[in-house]
């Protein structure tokens, strides 16, 4: 499993992640634990001024080195990103892990490197951590905006 898994491209993303840390400006800071090993990713976000955009991104993972990858590859490419390209490629990631959908493509497209996790069930929920507390960051930052409004 290992050698199919923890590939050198998965080990490098997982060694180098951007934006580590906190968002002490952002518009929504979300945590998701995976039950099943433990790991745990935060993800701080800010979005523009309409809500359409990713301005800024913290992450904070702790998690294996499946999870670390892809947190590494939504730090990379998330500031800058239409938020619908972040759903996108978490619901992409989620096809590829568990119908054998294909990987994500454009900015995310390195999510690719973590396509033998599909064979890995066990393993999906790590690697799905940073996408899913991302998209729950962006929903709740709208919904507070809408509220003060």
């Amino acid at each position: 499993m290992s050698a199919e898994l923890y590939h050198n491209r998965v080990l490098e993303l997982a060694a180098n992640i951007p934006h580590v840390g906190t968002l002490p400006d952002a518009d929504a800071s979300v945590e998701k634990v995976s039950r099943v090993c433990g790991s745990v990713v935060r993800v701080d976000i800010r979005l523009s001024e309409d809500g359409n955009t990713v301005e800024a991104i913290a992450v904070d993972p702790k998690a294996c080195a499946l999870g670390q990858a892809a947190t590494a590859v939504l730090a990379e490419h998330a500031v800058g990103a239409p938020v619908d390209e972040i759903f996108a490629a978490r619901d992409a990631l989620k096809a590829m892990l568990k119908e054998g959908g294909e990987p994500p493509k454009g900015r995310f497209a390195e999510l690719r490197h973590l396509e033998g996790v599909a064979d890995y069930p066990p393993r999906h929920t790590s690697t799905m951590l940073a996408y899913d507390a991302a998209c729950a960051a962006i929903e709740t930052a709208r919904t507070n905006r809408a509220a003060a409004a």
